[in-house]
């Protein structure tokens, strides 16, 4: 009869496997709403206090890899499921990197997300926040024609962390989201990607017209930013390297226009930024100044009247608030951004936080507006990991609990200095708190160096730090890869 006690054994462990997960997803509160309305209820007494966190950025991946999950269960929505490393993302267009490298998966960020039963990551955007009741709308994320509709639910938080970014600045110029390609997002290089090898091959058919052929090799970037700059710097380098030694028929076509409102790199000083003019310019780089007034399916038309044909147009002009972010019914600071006061706090309600670059210090704080800046929203996130954690500590955590917690230092941001590189070896570094600051500020191959050292460091895993350096190797010696896949 032992075939029996092993049966009877197997049998009770799985009821009891069985129990457990039905404990485990008996937090999501179904019974009393339409199915398609479920959500995720308030924490009991028995629970850890839950940290809901909006988006997955430079600030809120930093947040979330700080906080204590002894303390804290987390829970990150956002409608994607992996932090970008926004500083190489233009080295991915043309095959110096490949995509996975600037990709970090929000569960090695915070392990807990995918191991703790209270943790949970939902791919979903934020459709409205009931500060009130302290519970945050969601709706799933569907992509295709026969996907399925969107899901919305709820999420109840003791504490709500609005990490939701920005999005990019077209100041309500008619035809950039229909025409443009903006450089943000993973999907963003690749499609960036495929158009400009599309184009490559496209020019080298047979019967191409000589006017039409500029017209899809000439690659057009607006915005003189670091983005637009690095961007620009990238593309000439593999127009040098690699397009005029795999594409002999139309090496002598390809070129790369970037056009700017005023000055380029504008937070650099001016030997800097001049030294940047002439490295560009000399590398093949056309420096246009001139506001883009309209854009159409296969030009733009400058304010001047001046219209530029293109084949590849990239838009790096800046950001600003975004739609959710605008239609929250909460404080706001000057530009449209959540108003935050000095320990990151949404004023006039309770237990919300805000950082990154959807946030900025009210008017009250005598605070001046921070750059949006990925140093500025990973110093945030840090900061207010420390303060989360030394709250729950404090017998905090809960919602409304906090009210008589000392919240100690304020947040006080030090500029770090910037980089950028532009191509050829080349880079600018300026380790200045500021354009009159003291400090290091040089050009060159050296700069270049610190600028792959210092990214190579700053890279989140040491996986993905091993990927870049890989892929910067092979590139050195192989060139880049021009497959369009």
């Amino acid at each position: 009869m032992s075939w029996l006690r092993h049966l009877s054994s197997k049998f009770s462990s799985t009821t009891i496997t069985s129990t457990r997960r039905f404990t485990s997803l008996s937090r999501f509160s179904t019974s009393t709403a339409p199915a398609r309305h479920a959500g995720l209820g308030p924490t009991q007494a028995h629970e850890k206090p839950r940290v809901v966190v909006l988006g997955s950025g430079w600030a809120g991946c930093r947040l979330m890899k700080g906080l204590d999950t002894a303390i804290y269960d987390v829970v990150c929505v956002s409608p994607r499921n992996h932090m970008v490393f926004t500083p190489l993302l233009a080295s991915t267009c043309v095959g110096t990197l490949e995509f996975r490298t600037v990709a970090e998966p929000i569960a090695r960020i915070q392990p807990a997300i995918s191991t703790e039963p209270g943790s949970y990551f939902f791919l979903a955007n934020c459709t409205a926040i009931d500060a009130d009741n302290h519970v945050v709308h969601c709706e799933s994320v569907t992509e295709g024609a026969q996907a399925p509709d969107p899901w919305r639910f709820t999420v109840s938080y003791d504490k709500l962390v609005i990490a939701l970014g920005a999005q990019p600045t077209t100041f309500g110029i008619h035809g950039v989201y229909e025409h443009a390609i903006f450089l943000r997002e993973v999907y963003h290089a690749q499609e960036i990607r495929r158009k400009l090898l599309l184009n490559l091959m496209m020019s080298d058919v047979p019967g191409i017209e000589e006017e039409e052929k500029q017209r899809l090799l000439h690659c057009v970037v607006v915005g003189g930013g670091p983005t637009g700059v690095e961007f620009s710097g990238e593309l000439s380098d593999f127009i040098v390297r690699d397009v005029r030694q795999r594409y002999a028929h139309v090496k002598d076509y390809i070129h790369v226009t970037l056009i700017e409102a005023n000055e380029i790199l504008s937070s650099f000083d001016v030997r800097l930024r001049q030294y940047a003019t002439n490295q560009l310019t000399k590398s093949g780089v056309r420096l246009v100044r001139g506001i883009v007034k309209d854009v159409e399916e296969k030009k733009i038309i400058l304010n001047d009247g001046t219209e530029v044909p293109y084949g590849l147009l990239v838009w790096s002009t800046g950001v600003g608030p975004s739609a959710i972010i605008r239609s929250l019914d909460l404080p706001k600071a000057p530009g449209g951004r959540i108003g935050i006061d000095e320990w990151l706090r949404v004023p006039t309600v309770e237990d919300i936080f805000s950082i990154g670059d959807c946030s900025g210090f009210v008017e009250s704080t005598g605070k001046t507006p921070l750059p949006a800046l990925a140093q500025v929203a990973e110093r945030q996130g840090k900061y207010l990991g420390i303060l989360l954690n030394k709250i729950g500590k404090a017998n905090g955590g809960r919602a409304n609990s906090a009210k008589d917690v000392d919240f100690g230092d304020q947040f006080v941001y030090k500029h770090m200095g910037s980089m950028a590189s532009i191509g050829s070896y080349k880079a600018l570094v300026d380790l200045r708190q500021n354009k009159e600051g003291k400090g290091l500020s040089l050009a060159g191959f050296v700069s270049w160096f610190i600028w792959r050292s210092a990214y190579l460091t700053r890279v989140i895993s040491w996986r993905n730090r091993f990927y870049v350096a890989i892929n910067w190797a092979t590139t050195l010696v192989f060139g880049r890869d021009i497959s369009r896949i």
